[in-house]
């Protein structure tokens, strides 16, 4: 094939936009190009091949039967391609699954987690973005979400994933004479914070009358602060779901039995359509198996 005797491709757009409207200045608005280029464009299209496109009466322009075919058969190799590039963009999207999550739970339960699912799924790209922020699931290359709330997100399906508890976690090298051995003792205690996660309910289960600390360094991620309690840096208030790993490796350990429940919960949030794409039915699947078999 010759592609030397093909004319030119911006010419071929410019001329297609301006036979649809039959005006220069609305094909220039809709290919982003100004009224003068489109005019040069079609009329060095014109002298390319020899045949007048477009009777010029002033400002106004109205397309010859030469032009019409042509713009018909330049729609019909356009549409073919652009129907090319969808089945390419669906193959490699049949590829991709994109993930976004809290960072701490990304980090600390989610990421460990992952490469099972990856495992069993070797062909398949997975993109795992943490961000405390909602996605815009139309214009973000993302599937679907796990978010750590009430569950209420209007315009998306949104399946609880599991609940959560708080309890005290220290680490083994923290000073042993200043370990608590009572509840009671934590009120003198070096205790870390986390921004909205208070210890306050924890002391009114543990029956101590004690106020919320206050001063020091409240972090502002769970994960900061599991890591700055295994850091020695004082006794923290852990989630769940953020130190569990941490305490099976030995770098923390719990203290005491009482545990409060958290008042929000892990969800499951996506886009309805999202559900037609198999990667995501697949990731839904091993994710609620995942969270079964760990029996949170």
């Amino acid at each position: 094939m010759d592609f030397r005797r093909l004319p030119n491709l911006a010419a071929l757009r410019a001329f297609e936009a301006a036979s649809r409207h039959e005006n220069f200045s609305r094909a220039a608005d809709e290919i982003h190009l100004t009224h003068g280029a489109i005019s040069h464009q079609v009329r060095a299209l014109e002298e390319e091949l020899g045949v007048e496109l477009f009777v010029r009466n002033g400002k106004r322009i109205r397309i010859t039967p030469d032009g019409e075919r042509f713009a018909s058969a330049i729609r019909r190799s356009l549409q073919e391609l652009a129907d090319a590039a969808d089945v390419l963009r669906d193959r490699n999207k049949q590829k991709r699954l994109g993930i976004t999550s809290l960072p701490s739970f990304a980090a600390r339960w989610l990421s460990p987690r992952l490469g099972r699912f990856i495992e069993h799924h070797p062909d398949l790209e997975v993109s795992l973005q943490s961000s405390s922020s909602l996605v815009d699931f139309t214009r973000e290359q993302v599937d679907i979400a796990i978010r750590f709330g009430l569950g209420h997100y209007p315009g998306l399906v949104s399946e609880l994933l599991m609940g959560d508890e708080y309890y005290p976690v220290i680490s083994p090298t923290y000073q042993a004479d200043k370990v608590p051995q009572t509840p009671a003792e934590l009120v003198g205690a070096h205790l870390l914070r986390c921004d909205e996660e208070p210890w306050l309910p924890w002391f009114r289960a543990a029956g101590l009358e004690a106020d919320e600390p206050s001063g020091g360094l409240i972090f502002q991620d769970s994960s900061m602060l599991a890591r700055a309690a295994v850091d020695g840096q004082g006794i923290a208030l852990g989630r769940h779901a953020i130190v569990e790993s941490d305490i099976q490796s030995g770098l923390l350990r719990r203290l005491f039995d009482i545990s409060i429940p958290c008042p929000v919960s892990y969800y499951l949030v996506y886009p309805a359509s999202s559900m037609d794409k198999p990667q995501v039915r697949a990731f839904r699947e091993w994710l609620l198996a995942e969270v079964r078999s760990a029996g949170t």
